[in-house]
């Protein structure tokens, strides 16, 4: 037999020694670890080492050293610093059962102890710290998940907001039903018990509501809201506000049938909405005395209405020649009535477009050149100097008329066209392009537009109830920034209160209305009672 080559003693050797040291490390690992576990199980252990070593580069180890290893944590909860305060939530209980209606700013209860001069006590009145519960709203007892929209619209359960008053008291006005376990609303209400659908085709007939121009409408003293009910349907976003007083439930009636809607009173402060807001109001017998305080409450309508928007009022007293008796009122009370209403307007350089049978339709003008030049007839009111037209956060009304931004001609619309429905919400809103929203220009309105399509596209993906036509009929955007959220939305069944916060750096509100949008301020810090980080 032939001897191995060289060749084959050089490649035998080290796969030989390779795996003699595979084994010798296999050992050794595996003894570390028993050691390991057992000395874990002990706690502190002793370990007698005996070790030599002749490498002289290494310091000497005495033989048969102890050495002490302390598995024990040393890093406990307890002992781990407080975080801060506002960090640190406890559990909330829930609130008593007959809680379950309770709204902080709006209690009823701690209301009375406000004036009562011109409804200041219904205003929006916050429990100081002291006063704050300590708990969680419950739902009424057997809340349900409310109907989907459009039954929504004039379907809800009773359960939901257990108030029979209305049925009662508006019985003969048609504005709510109640039926076994629901409430029928079949879009009546005091001026238009035709229904809300035939009240707006009247409108329609004085004003065009199909062209696009008219996309944001205020409903001030909205009942349960039938007149924005039926508006949605005709590409119309409303606001509908009215107070928490004995028609206990207004409001939730509106918010359960799937309407946009606020607690509200127009008392002595600014209405939450940036001047320049809506491009329709609207008062059905809202019981709000127009010609009084100088025509102050019209004045506030003047500077939340967009140029050229309209101002609708219908009841008392429109037509007062034909109903005076069935009001329970003086033929000559209610002409002085309209008298003061038709001076105010004309004051604040309003149209008078036409009046017909219960409806009046009066018009902004689009800019101020003319009004300015006949301040010299109306004394009254002067124009504001000074005061930020859109800071109406707790900031009180003012008896003065606000400026609309200045004009090149007479043809020009002051603070600039807008497009119309639904160009609106896409096109550059003339507060961005004219430069008077600070440090946003029109690219970043684009790319915040297409950022939010693809945000919303990918919250869909996680959360499929969103992504259900109709699982969701309102939400509450907390920043809204410029509104892209609402945007990307607005093909869904779906509307967006959209808040900006009163302590943002730039007040974008404005920048929403002109999208088409709706929305009003907040102040976070104050509601959650927390310090406001610097």
């Amino acid at each position: 037999m032939a001897s191995p080559s060289p060749l084959q003693h050089f490649s035998l050797k080290p796969k030989r020694a390779n795996l003699y040291y595979m084994t010798l490390v296999a050992v050794l690992c595996t003894l570390c670890y028993l050691v390991g576990i057992w000395q874990h199980s002990t706690g502190t252990t002793a370990i007698t080492a005996d070790i030599s070593t002749s490498d002289s580069s290494c310091p000497p180890i005495t033989r048969n050293t102890t050495i002490h290893l302390d598995f024990e944590a040393h890093h406990r909860a307890e002992d781990l610093p407080l975080p801060p305060a506002a960090a640190r939530v406890a559990h909330l209980p829930p609130c008593d059962a007959k809680l379950s209606e309770y709204t902080p700013c709006q209690d009823v209860t701690r209301s009375l102890k406000f004036d009562r001069e011109r409804l200041v006590y219904r205003e929006r009145h916050c429990p100081e710290k002291g006063e704050l519960l300590k708990c969680r709203i419950p739902a009424p007892h057997g809340y349900k998940v409310p109907f989907r929209w459009p039954e929504s619209r004039d379907s809800v359960w009773y359960a939901n907001v257990p108030h029979k008053e209305l049925t009662v008291e508006k019985k003969k006005q048609n504005w709510v039903q109640y039926e076994g376990d629901r409430f029928r609303f079949p879009g009546g209400g005091t001026m238009f018990p035709r229904g809300a659908d035939a009240y707006i085709d009247e409108i329609g007939k004085l004003i065009n509501l199909r062209d696009g121009s008219v996309r944001t409408a205020i409903d001030t003293g909205c009942g349960v809201a039938s007149w924005g009910a039926y508006l949605l349907s005709r590409d119309i976003l409303p606001m509908s506000f009215a107070p928490r007083d004995t028609h206990e439930a207004q409001v939730q009636f509106a918010l359960e049938r799937g309407v946009p809607a606020l607690i509200g009173i127009l008392a002595s402060q600014r209405l939450p909405y940036p001047s320049r807001a809506f491009d329709m109001a609207h008062c059905s017998r809202c019981l709000i005395p127009w010609g009084q305080y100088d025509g102050l409450y019209l004045i506030e309508v003047d500077r939340v209405l967009r140029p050229g928007g309209y101002w609708i009022l219908s009841g008392p007293p429109i037509n007062w020649e034909k109903h005076w008796k069935g009001w329970d009122r003086t033929a000559e009370d209610l002409k002085a009535e309209q008298t003061m209403i038709e001076n105010v307007a004309k004051s604040l350089c309003w149209k008078k477009l036409k009046q017909k049978d219960d409806l009046a339709v009066w018009q902004k003008p689009t800019n101020h050149v003319h009004c300015k030049v006949n301040r010299k007839v109306f004394k009254k009111p002067s124009f504001c100097q000074a005061e930020d037209p859109d800071k109406a956060w707790y900031t009180a009304m003012e008896d003065c008329l606000t400026p609309l931004p200045g004009v090149n001609n007479i043809k020009e619309i002051a603070g600039g066209e807008l497009a119309k429905w639904p160009e609106r919400l896409t096109s550059v809103p003339p507060r961005i392009s004219s430069g008077s929203v600070t440090g946003i220009t029109a690219e970043m309105f684009r790319d915040n537009t297409e950022l939010w399509k693809k945000r919303v596209a990918y919250y869909k993906t996680l959360d499929y109830q969103l992504a259900e036509p109709g699982r969701y009929r309102n939400l509450l955007d907390m920043n809204a920034y410029l509104g892209g959220f609402a945007a990307a939305l607005v093909q869904d069944p779906v509307w967006v209160m959209n808040i900006v916060p009163v302590e943002a750096e730039v007040n974008t509100l404005g920048v929403i209305y002109e999208r088409g949008l709706i929305g009003t301020y907040q102040n976070w810090y104050a509601f959650l009672c927390l310090p406001k980080i610097p």
